[in-house]
């Protein structure tokens, strides 16, 4: 299986893993977990997008190559809803960015990310809070991302999670990002 050098020592939001966690990509239910990534996504996307996943020693490591520019990620078993999640080439960079914990993203256009079975967010305010005893997560619908710096003040959106409707994560930040709680 190829590798991809992206190391994962904590994701806060999104990308499915905690502290001490991994996945084994080579364990026997490989396909669950391309099955379980490739739910993020719209099917027209996820036919043809890659799915990564980390192995035991935390790099990810490829379950499936994909054509299309598209990267999916599988739901981590210990957040407590399902987060899958599928990024284009600019959102994976959005995301490389935040786990480097880059003062601000590399991204150079808008990245687009997709989490169509919902998510289990750490933080809606903090892109690199820890979870610790007693956290609460932050439950969201189902969802896609525009990965790109938007000012709340200047937009008008709220910085509110919701159930539905448009809001923005992490608001204040470099990584501040719009949420889109519907499927497209």
């Amino acid at each position: 299986m190829r590798r991809i050098h992206l190391t994962l020592p904590l994701l806060g939001s999104a990308l499915l893993l905690l502290p001490g966690t991994s996945l084994s990509a080579q364990a026997p239910d490989k396909d669950l977990l391309i099955q379980s990534a490739l739910a993020a996504a719209p099917a027209n996307i996820a036919k043809d997008a890659a799915v990564v996943a980390a192995g035991p020693d935390g790099k990810m490591m490829q379950l499936k190559p994909g054509t299309n520019g598209f990267t999916c990620l599988p739901d981590h078993p210990t957040t407590p809803g399902k987060d899958p999640m599928c990024v284009d080439q600019q959102g994976m960079v959005f995301l490389e960015s935040w786990i480097a914990r880059d003062p601000k993203p590399k991204n150079t256009s808008p990245g687009l990310g997709y989490m169509l079975q919902g998510g289990s967010d750490i933080s809606a305010t903090d892109p690199w809070v820890e979870p610790g005893p007693g956290h609460k997560f932050v439950d969201s619908p189902p969802h896609w991302m525009i990965f790109w710096p938007y000012d709340a003040k200047a937009t008008g959106f709220s910085t509110t999670p919701k159930q539905d409707g448009t809001w923005i994560m992490w608001a204040g930040t470099p990584y501040a990002h719009l949420m889109i709680n519907q499927a497209p």
